[in-house]
């Protein structure tokens, strides 16, 4: 698969089937992932895989959106997505490089995030991207000290496919100057 075909072809899955995801992919897929790049080459982005009662336990994090704790809960896996806090956007001082401050580390993890997806589907994976859970899911998971939960990527084997949605048209998108 060509990476046109990837970015074309790949779609949230929300529904998996019941079969466990090999740890050496997973690993093949954070390799894969940690090549997207990041502020001042900071890669400031940290996985946490969840499965079994980890998982379950995070599921249950999710009252400000009931359907993710759904997700996680029929995904064999749910991985939630970290930042080292104070890296990315910052000088060797402390300072802000830029007015945009401490934002670049949401950007960051995102681009790491589309990677870490784009890898998955090219292994035969699905996923989908979460950004709704409760204060205290950081707290259930065990992130580390110096770190912050971004978002949970459930993954697994699709038992859905999806068709694309209608995308807005290349002039509503691009313009010129």
């Amino acid at each position: 698969m060509d990476a046109i075909e990837c970015i074309k072809g790949r779609r949230s899955i929300r529904k998996f089937e019941n079969k466990p995801v090999p740890h050496d992919i997973l690993e093949s897929i954070i390799e894969t992932a940690s090549m997207a790049p990041s502020w001042k080459n900071t890669q400031v982005t940290r996985y946490i895989a969840l499965e079994g009662d980890a998982k379950a336990a995070l599921s249950k994090c999710t009252s400000i959106w009931p359907g993710n704790g759904n997700i996680i809960d029929n995904a064999p896996m749910a991985i939630a997505v970290c930042a080292v806090s104070k890296r990315s956007g910052y000088e060797k001082d402390g300072s802000f490089s830029t007015s945009k401050g401490d934002k670049w580390e949401m950007f960051d993890v995102g681009v790491a995030c589309e990677a870490f997806c784009l890898a998955a589907y090219e292994k035969g994976l699905g996923s989908v991207i979460l950004g709704l859970y409760d204060d205290n899911a950081a707290e259930v998971i065990g992130v580390p000290e110096g770190q912050e939960l971004i978002a949970i990527i459930p993954v697994g084997y699709p038992s859905e496919s999806p068709e694309a949605p209608r995308r807005k048209a290349v002039s509503d998108l691009l313009s010129y100057r």
